[in-house]
């Protein structure tokens, strides 16, 4: 397929737009800078120079071209903010930027949407030892600084499911690691604040299995569902800070929730466990790291964001 890609330099971007072109298909890859527009073509993307916020350039930069998909990566996850308000960026990009990419869409004549999404997005709550799939409600809301973010993804998922010109499918990641997320296993990665005793428990995905996952999704996935994508075996963050070595700050819950509301909602209040049997029967899907005992330790495949350097997370 001919795939326009949003998001193609951030942490799945890179790999995904690898695993994409590894796969034969050919990759349309938005790029706002010079510098973006590099980093694609040495993935061996063809760069489009605009932004998926500015409606009206991104439409006029399209215009002529044709593509039959449209993935959705684009997220502002640098670096854990203080406070998390409605007009978050990655919010801004959930809402506005998946409005503007499927109007983008119908410039393109693009029949498929991907877009990303989040097992989060089940509730940050203790859900006990049950494993959720697809079928429980999504899009719970606790009351706290964490519901900023339930909404964006309902907005995005509600949109693409809304869209009457394209087949839609939404992505359920689990919390990213890998190379240029938060949890970077590569020398000179960042330092990661983690809870005291482990915390709370959530699902996580390699970010070159979430890639593998996305263009399973592309070629197998049906119109008007969702997929948890996630690995075999949910975890604690300290459990995956501890597999990095040295490169974490382990601080009380309290000073936690203190200096980052937002983290004390995940990293403390959220007991999580999701099940991945939908993606591996519908799109033919396992994740090869089964959990980030493998996934720490993996050797990363040529072409992905580990061998081009580390990036700013997705």
């Amino acid at each position: 397929m001919r795939v326009l890609l949003a998001g193609a330099t951030g942490a799945i971007g890179r790999p995904l737009t690898s695993a994409l072109v590894r796969g034969g298909h050919e990759v349309l890859a938005l790029a706002r800078t010079p510098g973006a527009a590099a980093t694609v073509s040495g993935l061996g993307a063809e760069p489009v120079q605009a932004d998926a916020l500015e409606r009206d350039g991104l439409l006029r930069a399209l215009d002529g071209r044709s593509a039959d998909a449209v993935i959705h990566q684009l997220t502002a996850l640098k670096a854990p903010k203080r406070t998390l308000t409605a007009d978050d960026p990655s919010n801004v990009l959930r809402e506005r930027g998946t409005a503007n990419l499927l109007e983008a869409a119908g410039v393109l004549g693009a029949g498929r949407f991907l877009t990303q999404s989040l097992v989060l997005g089940y509730g940050y709550r203790d859900h006990g030892d049950r494993i959720l799939t697809e079928q429980d409600p999504f899009g719970v809301r606790g009351g706290n600084v964490a519901d900023h973010v339930i909404t964006g993804l309902l907005e995005a998922e509600g949109r693409l499911f809304a869209a009457d010109h394209v087949a839609g499918t939404a992505l359920r990641y689990g919390v990213f690691y890998g190379p240029g997320t938060w949890f970077d296993p590569t020398p000179g990665s960042r330092t990661t604040p983690v809870p005291m005793g482990g915390g709370g428990v959530v699902p996580w995905i390699h970010v070159e299995d979430a890639a593998d996952a996305t263009v399973a999704a592309l070629e197998r996935g049906r119109a008007g569902e969702a997929y948890n994508i996630v690995d075999d075996r949910p975890s604690g963050w300290g459990e995956l800070a501890a597999a990095r070595g040295g490169r974490q700050i382990r601080l009380p819950g309290w000073a936690l929730r203190l200096m980052v509301p937002y983290l004390g909602a995940l990293m403390l209040d959220t007991r999580l466990r999701v099940s991945h049997d939908k993606a591996t029967r519908e799109l033919g899907w396992n994740p090869r790291h089964q959990d980030h005992r493998v996934g720490m330790n993996a050797a990363a495949t040529p072409g992905s964001s580990a061998w081009l350097g580390r990036t700013p997370p997705a």
